[in-house]
C-alpha cells in the first residue's frame, strides 16, 4: 500500500485564532500517537495569524481513514473545534511523485 500525504489549511474566525490554535494542538499531539502516523505537524502562517497549515504523512490509506473516521479527537474537533473555523481553504490528498 502507498503512503498518504495530506495538506490541510484552515482559516480561523476573527478573534478565534488562539482557540483554534489550542484545538489544533490537541488534534496534532493526539494524531502523532496514532498507529500509522509517520508525520503530523501544525504550522501557523507568519503573514496571517488566522491561517493554520497541517501536514500529515500516513503509512497507508487505511491508517489515514481510521484517523479521520474513527479517532475520538477528530470527532471531538468536528463537534466542538469547528466553531472556530471560518473556512477550510484547502484539503489535499497527495502521493509522492519522486
Amino acid at each position: 500500500m502507498a503512503e498518504v500525504h495530506v495538506l490541510a489549511i484552515l482559516y480561523a474566525k476573527e478573534g478565534k485564532e488562539g482557540e483554534l490554535r489550542s484545538d489544533l494542538t490537541v488534534v496534532t499531539e493526539s494524531s502523532r500517537n496514532e498507529d500509522g502516523s509517520i508525520r503530523y505537524e501544525l504550522f501557523a502562517d507568519e503573514n496571517d495569524r488566522r491561517r493554520f497549515v497541517i501536514v500529515e504523512h500516513w503509512r497507508d490509506a487505511a491508517a489515514q481513514e481510521r484517523h479521520h473516521n474513527l479517532s475520538g479527537h477528530i470527532r471531538a474537533f468536528h463537534e466542538n473545534g469547528d466553531r472556530n473555523v471560518e473556512r477550510r481553504e484547502l484539503v489535499c490528498f497527495m502521493s509522492r511523485v519522486t
